[in-house]
C-alpha cells in the first residue's frame, strides 16, 4: 500500500513538473546568438480560458454577471478597462519583467522594435487562479506556443517551444485580480524562457 501511495505521489509531481515548463517542438537558439534585440507580440486569437474552455466572450460574461452581482457597475467598468489594458501592454511588460533581466548584455526583448526576428507568445489556454485573501490563492496558468519568426516573413518560423500550464506566482501588486494573476504567469514564462536562451546562446 504504502509503494502504490508513493508511486501515485511520484505521478502527480512528475505530471506537474512536466507541465510547468518550456518545451522544445521544433528548431534551436542558434539564429540568437548575433542578435542583440527581439521583436516581441503578443496574440489571443486561439485562446480559451478556464477548465470548461470558455471562449473569452463567454468569460467575461460571467466575471461581469459575478462583479456586478457581488460589487457593483463602476467595479466591474474598472476591471473591463484594466482587462483590456493588461492585454494591450501589461502581460507583455510583465513578459519583459520576466525574460531580460536573465539575458543582460545577451540580447534584449522588447516591443515595437525592428528587429529581425520576432518572438510571438500565442495564447492557447489561461487559466486565472482565484484570489482568497486569508484563506488562501491559486496562481494563474498559461500555455502558449512561443514561435520565433522573421519579422518581415512572419509565416517563416525559426522555432517553435511549447509553454505548458505555466505557473504564476504571487509576486505583484495586482494579484488579486485575474488580470493580475495572469501577468504574473507572463512573468513566469519570461523568466523560463530566459534561462533557457542564456543557457543555449553561452554555450
Amino acid at each position: 500500500m504504502k509503494k502504490l501511495l508513493l508511486l501515485f505521489c511520484m505521478a502527480i509531481t512528475t505530471t506537474i513538473f512536466a507541465q510547468n515548463q518550456i518545451n522544445l517542438v521544433q528548431g534551436n537558439f542558434d539564429f540568437l546568438k548575433d542578435q542583440t534585440e527581439v521583436n516581441v507580440q503578443l496574440k489571443f486569437d486561439n485562446a480559451v480560458y478556464q477548465e470548461k474552455n470558455l471562449t473569452e466572450e463567454q468569460y467575461l460574461e460571467g466575471r461581469k454577471t459575478d462583479i456586478i452581482t457581488r460589487k457593483g457597475e463602476k467595479v466591474w467598468d474598472n476591471w473591463a478597462f484594466q482587462w483590456g489594458n493588461f492585454k494591450t501592454s501589461e502581460y507583455l511588460e510583465y513578459f519583459f519583467k520576466g525574460i531580460n533581466p536573465k539575458l543582460k548584455k545577451i540580447i534584449a526583448f522588447r516591443n515595437d522594435v525592428k528587429a529581425k526576428y520576432t518572438l510571438i507568445i500565442d495564447a492557447k489556454w489561461i487559466y486565472a487562479g482565484w484570489y482568497g485573501g486569508m484563506i488562501g490563492s491559486q496562481e494563474a496558468k498559461l500555455t502558449a506556443d512561443l514561435l520565433f519568426v522573421e519579422t518581415d516573413s512572419p509565416d517563416k518560423v525559426i522555432m517553435k517551444l511549447s509553454a505548458d500550464k505555466i505557473l504564476g506566482r504571487k509576486e505583484n501588486k495586482v494579484f488579486n485580480w485575474e488580470y493580475g494573476r495572469i501577468a504574473a504567469a507572463y512573468e513566469i514564462t519570461g523568466r523560463k524562457l530566459g534561462v533557457e536562451i542564456k543557457k543555449a546562446v553561452k554555450n
